[in-house]
């Protein structure tokens, strides 16, 4: 609560003092006491209803009341053992508010998914920070107390959610993702149920998903991610693009979950915005947004394929120079004019020699011409004078 509330404060007696003005007024309570001396503080009763009328007309969800619930035998407070892991919850929200990436009401617990099959995913943490370059993520936090392949199955199911159409599809969609499994990757994004429920992530795919492991080894998260890779791989991978080009090295990853993760003790020793953040498929750690970004996505798929149309047309270009014909009578080569008038149908009839080009062709031309004119012409006779001296010479005749 003292990182959520105060990140710049480097102790936490303003908002301890404000925690027991809050029981003082049976608001609050103390739920549990960590190893480490953390209070876990919850909502009572009162402080829940208190809470839904001030925070609900804002549009900012209320987790569920915890009641206090005893074990009837030996009379222990039950539902404690989830303290733990909701201390983690809440000290990874501390840390990315601390970081700049959500605001301390854009944060959400316990945001249900529900799938096909009626099954409740529930994410243990959801932060919307657009302004950070996350317009949504959602969170799951694992103090390994669960197998690495039950987080395969979390991810199988939120890979599932984000392919679901919402109720009120039109028919003719509904109809094509029911003839064949998958029919729904042709289906825009904004036609689909997860668009109802958050903002565009602003990249290609699905949306992203972080794992954030607590209390734990080194070893052991190695281990998990190295499950998740190899296990998950249909759920985070991208795939190759359907292209004729050759040489386009862009990846699809237009259905792929983006997946990274994270320790809870790295957030709080270097911060959410440093270089801690690893991509599933990536070797090297990076921060959030660069774990995030596809750099070998769309935009290296647009621009290959620009690349591409244009070495294909210089290719084509090419191509067409070399069967382009050469006259056999002055070695020049032929215009595109002169080709088509000795290839196309309509107009090879009338291109006379169709080896010679145009400027030959019109040679020719003229000599026909000119062949043509002096056949049809008189023959002058023979030793023809000029008319008006032959006139002039018979008048001076006596």
């Amino acid at each position: 609560m003292w990182k959520l509330t105060r990140p710049d404060n480097q102790h936490d007696k303003l908002t301890r003092d404000n925690l027991l003005d809050l029981e003082d007024h049976h608001l609050v309570r103390i739920e549990s006491v960590q190893e480490d001396q953390r209070q876990v503080w919850v909502l009572t009763k009162r402080g829940h209803s208190e809470a839904k009328k001030l925070l609900e007309p804002k549009g900012i969800r209320v987790s569920a009341l915890r009641e206090k619930k005893y074990d009837p035998d030996t009379g222990e407070l039950l539902g404690t053992g989830y303290d733990d892991h909701a201390a983690a919850v809440t000290s990874t929200a501390a840390e990315l508010h601390r970081a700049g990436i959500g605001h301390r009401l854009g944060f959400q617990t316990e945001i249900g998914h529900r799938l096909g099959n009626n099954y409740v995913q529930r994410a243990d943490l959801v932060v919307r920070a657009l302004e950070a370059g996350v317009p949504v993520m959602l969170l799951e936090i694992d103090r390994r107390t669960e197998d690495a392949h039950d987080l395969v199955a979390k991810l199988r199911r939120y890979w599932e959610w984000g392919r679901l159409l919402p109720k009120d599809a039109d028919k003719r969609t509904v109809g094509l993702v029911r003839s064949r499994p998958d029919a729904i990757e042709h289906v825009d994004h904004e036609k689909r149920l997860w668009r109802r429920v958050y903002a565009p992530t602003g990249r290609e795919g699905l949306v992203p998903l972080a794992f954030v492991f607590a209390d734990t080894t080194e070893a052991k998260v190695a281990n998990t991610l190295a499950v998740l890779e190899e296990a998950g791989r249909r759920y985070w991978a991208p795939r190759r693009y359907q292209t004729l080009h050759r040489g386009i090295t862009a990846r699809d990853y237009s259905q792929a979950v983006p997946v990274v993760a994270t320790t809870l003790e790295q957030l709080q020793e270097h911060g959410a915005d440093a270089v801690v953040w690893r991509r599933l498929g990536r070797r090297s750690e990076q921060t959030l947004t660069d774990a995030l970004n596809n750099p070998d996505g769309a935009s290296l798929f647009r621009a290959q394929t620009v690349r591409a149309d244009a070495e294909e047309e210089r290719r084509r270009a090419a191509e067409r120079e070399a069967r382009r014909p050469v006259c056999k009578r002055c070695g020049r080569r032929f215009t595109d004019q002169r080709w088509e008038e000795t290839t196309a149908h309509r107009t090879a009839w009338n291109a006379g020699d169709v080896s010679v080009c145009g400027t030959c062709h019109a040679d020719d031309v003229a000599r026909e011409e000119a062949a043509r004119l002096q056949a049809v012409a008189p023959p002058r006779p023979e030793n023809d004078q000029e008319p008006g001296r032959g006139r002039s010479w018979f008048r001076r005749r006596p």
